[in-house]
């Protein structure tokens, strides 16, 4: 199949031949990996029983869901992905903050991905074939899945696609298997490795299991969602059938991974260590159904999300081809994905990436939905490519391409939340205010949202190329 060609340009309605079941396949499929399941052991080892790690994980992908799958409908719309999008809110250059933040995302969860099935990869092939479990293992399994992964990403939309359609079959057989292979040794007794609660008492550590375990998951789709509805037709698909297959594909695709990474932990006992702990409580008979799961789920995740990644940079970088963006990511993740191995702790790497990158994409995604409902949905495609082609002026041009107002609104919203979050090894001084109850994500939407409302309260938005405005709207800073 030909590398596809299109980077964040606007996709003409004559290629957007996907469907609601395409947006399905692929957030299944793609998410049915490890990469995904660790985020069930999240609760696990911060010491919650198996009712109140499955309630945290339930509970926070249900909200995050509710959050994020609107903004499948903002591609649906522009044609283009989601970072690119956002500048009708943030500028056509002020539109690089969602590049940046989807690139981080991306970056992190690539790594994250790679990592954990490197892993297990190792400690399978450990069990089958004797390889040992030294550091050239593992540098020689994590360049293999990175080389697969790159191969894929460099390919594009299609070919990511069709593997996604495969693997949701494929990887749902492999973990019915594994519940058959785990459950002999399953129990919801407590884990005492976790060493009691990790916040000392019950509702902060739940909490903290909702945003890192539950709510993560779907704010991680916050600039992806649009990589995919940019190739649906809103000719032949209506916003209401997109919205429900993405509701489907996040719950379906999040949850059902991320609860058999719960119920693994308790049956392996893997309380402080998943991966090992994962291979070490599996059946002899299970190892090379694990080892498949740990390759082709790592792939076909890790694939999407350098996708992801190369579009991102694509639009910060104009001059740059989209394969040529995704190589050079590829090589940066696969970085990250060793110096997670060797210099950080596995709990507290995760833990702190996904509490920071959701409080600091959180208010960019609210007030890009705000600027959707307010637009009614209607944008100025051609507008918002002003920045790929180099150029100037149009609808979204701003002040020299930022809206300032918007940008300052995300930006108060991701610092209250840098403020507010608990990590391992970084306490916000803003946590004294909710009784050290990390509400990062919370009040990083509510800030940066009301701050963009009460800013911008005499812009009605930006619909179909005109700027409304009441007529006390002077003061607008618009280049039309």
């Amino acid at each position: 199949m030909p590398i596809e060609q299109r980077g964040v340009d606007t996709i003409p309605d004559g290629e957007r031949t996907s469907g609601p079941r395409d947006l399905v396949s692929i957030l299944i499929g793609s998410n049915l990996c490890l990469g995904v399941i660790v985020f069930g052991w999240l609760p696990v080892s911060f010491g919650l029983g198996w009712w109140e790690s499955v309630s945290a994980v339930v509970a926070g992908t249900v909200i995050g869901t509710a959050l994020t799958a609107p903004l499948a409908l903002v591609s649906l719309r522009t044609g283009t992905n989601l970072s690119t999008s956002s500048g009708a809110q943030f500028g056509v250059r002020g539109r690089l903050v969602g590049s940046v933040v989807g690139l981080l995302l991306s970056l992190g969860y690539t790594a994250l991905t790679i990592w954990i099935g490197g892993d297990v990869m190792v400690g399978a092939l450990h069990r089958l074939l004797g390889l040992p479990t030294g550091g050239l293992s593992y540098a020689l399994v994590y360049a293999l899945l990175a080389a697969a992964t790159v191969t894929g990403a460099v390919h594009g939309y299609r070919v990511l696609l069709r593997l996604s359609r495969v693997l949701a079959l494929g990887m749902t057989a492999l973990l019915v298997l594994g519940v058959v292979a785990y459950a002999p040794d399953f129990t919801t007794s407590a884990l005492p490795g976790a060493g009691g609660y990790a916040l000392g008492s019950f509702w902060p550590t739940w909490l903290l299991a909702l945003v890192a375990a539950g709510l993560s998951g779907p704010i991680a789709f916050i600039t992806l969602l649009g990589d995919y509805t940019r190739y649906v037709s809103p000719a032949r698909h209506g916003s209401r059938s997109v919205l429900g297959a993405a509701w489907l594909g996040l719950l379906a695709g999040l949850l059902i991974p991320q609860l058999f990474g719960t119920f693994t932990a308790y049956a392996a006992r893997a309380a402080l260590d998943y991966a090992g702990g994962l291979v070490d409580a599996s059946p002899a008979w299970y190892l090379v159904p694990l080892l498949l799961a740990a390759s082709a789920g790592s792939v076909g995740n890790a694939g999407l999300m350098l996708y992801s990644m190369g579009l991102d940079l694509d639009a910060i970088l104009p001059r740059a081809s989209r394969a040529r963006a995704t190589c050079t990511v590829a090589v940066v993740a696969t970085a990250c994905v060793f110096a997670g191995h060797y210099a950080w702790q596995a709990q507290d790497a995760m833990t702190s990436f996904v509490l920071l990158l959701t409080a600091i994409g959180t208010p960019w995604a609210v007030i890009t939905l705000i600027g959707f409902a307010r637009c009614r949905g209607e944008y100025d495609a051609e507008a918002l490519q002003v920045f790929n082609r180099r150029s100037k002026g149009g609808t979204y041009w701003y002040r020299a391409g930022w809206h300032v107002r918007a940008t300052a609104s995300w930006a108060l919203g991701a610092g209250v939340g840098v403020l507010a979050v608990s990590l391992p090894s970084y306490e916000g001084p803003l946590l004294s205010l909710t009784g050290g109850v990390d509400c990062s994500f919370l009040l990083s939407g509510a800030v940066g949202g009301a701050a963009y409302l009460a800013l911008t309260a005499r812009e009605r938005g930006v619909v179909a190329g005109t700027l409304e405005t009441t007529p006390q709207a002077v003061g607008v800073d618009h280049v039309a």
